[in-house]
């Protein structure tokens, strides 16, 4: 590209109506304007697992724990202090004292108590109540005191309390709101309060005046630095780009992978990365279908694949090729489960279908028993799918199979991810531990969804079980490496990509620093402060 992305998008802006509007409209004093590529269904913690709502909720509420920026250490929040008990059972929580909701109410164990009990009640029908744990009872013992006792041992409960399905909301918004708490209002102890919200268009929020809780190791500021924050919705990536070149927006990590290298070149744009950010692409295949049941095919299509120019082509160096099925950051990752995913060696692929009895027949597909080598994959309707797939089918038409893809909108998509019509699909999807990511997608219990590869295996549930109950910390660490290695000497997945998490912000913009969490950039943003 010989012209600059700024000057490319200064013409864009100029050209369009969104330039005109950016150019008439000045940002108010003070106020963060936070672009994004989609919104929200609802800004309900317990009923909603976009991404888009809790980039919102983490500064409307908090949790009792946080995950500092290294996404392994947990830190205090709302609890300044925690004991565990010896058989792993019962976590006691101790609460600050000066905490408050927006409304101006104190924060007590109560809330805490009917927060985490509204979350996992059947009739909330959150979908990620399991997060919680095996809970028994959770109990205020005193008014800053909470006993979370659970039915037997649950190794993740830290990591999972830290994320925004666990945030402690006020009582009395949600009974006076009823269904419609999190879409007409919202009332927690976050950094920022809810002021309106427009479906499609824009989330405000204001400051929480006397917040000064934030987690002092993770922020230099206890309190938030703006007045405001404009969470705009903004479908058009040229015009979000264009939207921080004229000042008209201040950050947003929706960046087009192509753009990411430019931006970092320029002079008006701050980029910040996130180094260990857990967002990873893959390919999951029903390893009870025709061709692909074979293990012998889904160790050729790991080979025959070239991963490296497949990812570059497509995410122009802001994603590294996944040559495992977890990013070694990540805790309880297992370099030995890395080593038994197969390296890109096209000959290799042959010879193993060959080995296995796949003859390639008149049209260059291959054969077996009266089966040819030909296979459906489902996928949301992206840009990188779209392009890694057409990637991937070139590469195993090399090899004598066939890839056949069929492409659906977000709308559907996920109604047919869930049922039985396909022989492998195309997931991206955000984690915390290794236990977490694996426990999702493999245990068998987890048939037919999230487990859509139908895998169906006694000692990999057994790993998980153990990796999930485990007092000692080295049999956790064992167990789930040990499940790390069944899954991938399977080859169920075909690991595809790491995406990597870059903010850009405007000039007049300090203080932003990539976060990650859930796949959230900003998370509390205490840091962020305007010079003009």
């Amino acid at each position: 590209m010989k012209k600059t992305i700024g000057a490319a998008l200064l013409a864009l802006a100029a050209a369009t109506p969104f330039g005109a509007a950016f150019a008439q409209a000045p940002n108010p004093p003070n106020t963060l304007v936070v672009l994004r590529e989609i919104d929200a269904d609802r800004y309900d913690p317990a009923r909603s697992t976009a991404r888009g709502a809790g980039e919102v909720l983490y500064m409307m509420a908090d949790t009792l724990v946080g995950l500092d920026f290294d996404m392994q250490t947990v830190r205090p929040m709302l609890a300044e202090r925690w004991e565990v008990s010896p058989d792993g059972k019962t976590y006691s929580f101790h609460l600050r004292r000066d905490v408050t909701f927006c409304d101006g109410r104190p924060m007590t164990a109560d809330d805490v108590v009917y927060s985490i009990n509204r979350w996992i009640d059947p009739a909330t029908r959150s979908p990620v109540r399991w997060r919680a744990g095996p809970v028994k009872e959770i109990r205020a013992r005193d008014q800053f005191t909470v006993e979370y006792e659970l039915t037997e041992p649950f190794g993740e409960l830290l990591y999972q309390l830290t994320l925004f399905f666990a945030s402690i909301v006020d009582r009395n918004s949600v009974e006076t709101l009823g269904q419609n708490f999190g879409v007409q209002g919202f009332n927690g102890t976050g950094p920022y309060c809810w002021v309106s919200w427009t479906p499609r268009q824009e989330m405000v929020l204001r400051r929480h005046e006397g917040y000064n809780w934030g987690p002092p190791v993770m922020y230099q500021n206890p309190a938030p630095q703006v007045d405001r924050v404009v969470w705009r919705v903004t479908p058009e990536s040229q015009t979000r780009l264009a939207a921080l070149q004229t000042g008209q927006g201040d950050v947003t990590q929706y960046i087009p992978a192509i753009a990411v290298q430019q931006l970092r070149r320029q002079p008006n744009v701050r980029m910040s990365q996130q180094v260990n950010y857990f967002w990873d692409h893959f390919m999951g295949f029903k390893v009870d279908k025709p061709v692909v049941s074979d293990p012998a095919v889904r160790r050729a299509i790991n080979m025959a694949v070239n991963r490296d120019a497949m990812v570059r082509a497509t995410w122009f160096g802001t994603a590294t090729p996944a040559d495992a099925y977890l990013n070694p950051a990540v805790t309880g990752f297992d370099a030995q489960a890395a080593t038994l995913v197969p390296h890109f060696d096209q000959a290799g692929a042959r010879r193993v279908l060959d080995e296995a009895g796949w003859t390639i027949g008149a049209d260059g597909i291959r054969v077996k028993d009266g089966q040819r080598a030909t296979f459906l994959v489902y996928g949301i309707q992206t840009q990188a799918a779209q392009q890694y797939l057409q990637a991937m089918q070139a590469d195993l038409r090399r090899i004598g199979l066939e890839m056949r893809i069929q492409m659906w909108d977000a709308t559907v998509g996920w109604g047919r991810l869930a049922t039985q019509e396909f022989d492998a699909f195309v997931m991206s999807y955000p984690y915390v531990t290794a236990t977490d990511a694996l426990s999702l997608y493999f245990l068998s219990g987890n048939r037919p969804t999230p487990n859509r590869m139908n895998w169906n295996d006694p000692a990999t549930d057994a790993a998980l079980r153990e990796a999930q109950t485990a007092v000692d910390p080295a049999a956790r660490a064992a167990a789930i490496a040990n499940a790390q290695r069944l899954v991938a000497g399977a080859n169920v997945w075909f690991p595809v990509a790491r995406e990597q998490l870059w903010l850009a912000s405007s000039a007049r913009t300090e203080g932003v620093r990539a976060h990650g969490i859930y796949g959230v950039g900003l998370y509390k943003g205490l840091d962020i402060r305007l010079t003009r």
